[in-house]
C-alpha cells in the first residue's frame, strides 16, 4: 500500500520536494511521513525484482518501435546535483555541455539509465527502465569496473525478452561497450569522434607466407571522408522530427580495432546538425536506418527532462546521520578503512536513492502510458486551460499528472468500487489540512 502511495503521489505531485511533497499532494496525515521514509529503506523491497516486473509490464503495455526485428533501447549519463554533505555516493563531477546553461562542475551523483523506445499517438516518447548510481564509492567488495561495464551489465540485469539495437552517444564509443554487446549477440549504433581512424580489411597476398595472416590494411582518418563530396548521396532526412530536410550521406565498411572486425560508418552532412560520424555493428543495417535510429537518441533527453521537472525522480533527500562529512570537491569516498556497520548503513541509503529513482521512473512510465492511450480522457479530465491543444498527438506528462490530480478526488469519492487502496487513504487523510479536506469530502 505505501508503494502505491508512492506512485500516486510521485504521479500528481506540484513540488518536488522529496516524501514532503508526496504527504502535501496527497492530504495525507504528519504520521505518514516516517511510514513513508521507512519505506524506501526497507529490506522488504528488491530493487531488482521491482526493475524486472517494471520492465516486463513495459513489454506489455507500450507499442514498441521495432527496426527488423529488434527493439530501440537508449542508454545514457546524467549527473544530478545533491549538496548534502552527509549524502553517500556525492562527488565532484564535471559537466561537459554544448551550451553554456550547465556549470562545468558540481557536486552530486553520476546515474546511467536505461529506456526503451515506444510510440504513441502521433509521437515517440523513451519509457525509461531502470537508472542506477554508477560512481562515488569505492570499497572492496564492490568490483572496479569503468562506467561502460556498468551499462552493459545493467542491460544484462533487465532481462529482455527479444533483441535489440543498443543507441549511445560518443562518451560509450569504446571496446568495453562493443565487446559487451556482441557477447550478447546484440548489436551497437553509436555516433563516432571525427578524430577517431579505422583501417580498411588488409589485402590477400597471391601467395600464402609463413605467419599470420594481416588483418589491417591502409588507415583512414574518418574525419577526412567528408572532403570527399564526390562520393556522398543526397536523401531526404529520416532522423525523427525533421521535415523537408536533405541530408548527405555516405556508408563505407570498415575494420574498426575497438571491433577487432568489420563495421559499418555513416558520415552525415546535416543543414541543422552539422557533420557526424555514426557506426553500427550490423553490416546488414541500411545507411538512412542507422541515421534513423540515432535520430531517436534525444528522446531519452526528453525523458531525463521530464523525470526531473515533472516526476522528481531524482529529488530524493535522504542523509546519513552515521556518515562524515563530504567536502566539496571530493571524489570517490573510499570505504575500506571504515567498520562494517558503517558500510552497512552507507549500502543501505545508496540502496534507497535507487529505489527512489526506480519508483519516481515506474510513475513516469505509467503516466506515459496513460497519455499514449487515452489521450481523450485526459483532456477531459485536464481541467485547466492551455493555449494549444492539440488532438492529433499524445498529451504530455505534465498534462497527464494534472488530470490524474484534478480526478483523484472523484476516485475517491466513488463508493462503487471500494478498493483496498481507497479504505487506506481514508484512513491515512488529515481532515485538518485543505489539502486532506479537499479529498476527505
Amino acid at each position: 500500500m505505501w508503494f502505491v502511495v508512492v506512485l500516486a503521489g510521485m504521479s500528481i505531485r506540484r513540488d518536488l520536494l522529496g516524501i514532503t511533497s508526496i504527504v502535501r499532494v496527497l492530504g495525507l496525515n504528519e504520521n505518514c511521513y516516517h511510514p513513508l521514509l521507512r519505506f524506501f529503506h526497507s529490506s522488504a523491497m528488491n530493487l531488482q525484482k521491482l526493475t524486472e516486473l517494471w520492465v516486463s509490464l513495459t513489454l506489455k503495455l507500450f507499442k514498441k518501435v521495432i527496426v527488423n526485428e529488434r527493439y530501440l533501447i537508449i542508454g545514457d549519463g546524467i549527473k544530478i546535483a545533491k549538496s548534502g554533505k552527509k549524502m553517500p555516493a556525492v562527488k565532484g563531477l564535471h559537466q561537459v555541455s554544448s551550451s553554456n546553461t550547465k556549470p562545468e562542475f558540481i557536486m552530486g551523483h553520476s546515474c546511467q539509465a536505461i529506456a526503451l523506445l515506444a510510440q504513441g499517438r502521433g509521437t515517440h516518447f523513451a519509457v525509461p527502465l531502470a537508472s542506477r548510481i554508477h560512481e562515488g564509492l569505492v570499497h572492496s567488495d564492490i568490483p572496479k569496473q569503468t562506467l561502460s561495464e556498468k551499462m552493459i551489465a545493467l542491460l544484462k540485469s533487465l532481462k529482455l525478452d527479444r533483441s535489440f539495437y543498443l543507441v549511445l552517444d560518443a562518451f560509450y564509443s569504446n571496446r568495453k561497450i562493443i565487446k559487451g554487446i556482441l557477447g550478447m549477440l546484440e548489436h551497437l549504433v553509436v555516433r563516432i569522434r571525427n578524430n577517431a581512424v579505422a583501417y580498411y580489411p588488409a589485402p590477400r597476398p597471391e601467395k600464402p607466407s609463413r605467419g599470420r595472416p594481416k588483418i589491417y590494411g591502409e588507415k583512414v582518418k574518418l574525419g577526412t571522408i567528408f572532403q570527399k563530396l564526390n562520393f556522398f548521396i543526397a536523401a531526404k532526412s529520416p532522423i525523427y522530427g525533421q521535415k523537408n530536410v536533405e541530408i548527405l550521406y555516405y556508408s563505407l565498411d570498415l575494420i574498426w580495432k575497438p571491433r577487432g572486425g568489420l563495421v559499418r560508418f555513416v558520415f552525415v552532412i546535416d543543414p541543422q546538425h552539422g557533420k557526424f560520424i555514426l557506426m553500427s555493428t550490423d553490416l546488414t543495417l541500411d545507411p538512412l536506418d542507422v541515421v534513423r535510429i540515432y535520430g531517436f537518441r534525444f528522446k531519452i533527453e526528453v525523458s531525463f527532462k521530464s523525470a526531473l521537472r515533472i516526476l522528481g525522480a531524482y529529488s530524493y533527500r535522504f542523509w546519513s546521520k552515521l556518515m562524515n562529512l563530504n567536502r566539496r570537491g571530493s571524489g570517490d569516498q573510499n570505504l575500506d578503512e571504515k567498520s562494517e556497520n558503517y558500510c552497512k548503513a552507507i549500502f543501505k541509503k545508496l540502496l534507497a536513492y535507487e529505489l527512489y529513482i526506480q519508483t519516481g521512473l515506474i510513475a513516469q512510465g505509467l503516466l506515459q502510458y496513460l497519455c499514449a492511450t487515452f489521450p481523450k480522457t485526459v483532456w477531459e479530465c485536464f481541467g485547466s486551460w492551455m493555449r494549444t491543444i492539440r488532438d492529433d498527438i499524445s498529451p504530455s506528462e505534465q498534462v497527464t499528472s494534472t488530470a490524474l490530480r484534478h480526478s483523484l478526488p472523484e476516485f475517491l469519492k466513488d463508493s462503487s468500487d471500494d478498493s483496498n487502496f481507497k479504505k487506506f487513504m481514508k484512513q491515512k487523510i488529515d481532515v485538518n489540512r485543505s489539502d486532506g479536506i479537499k479529498f476527505a469530502s
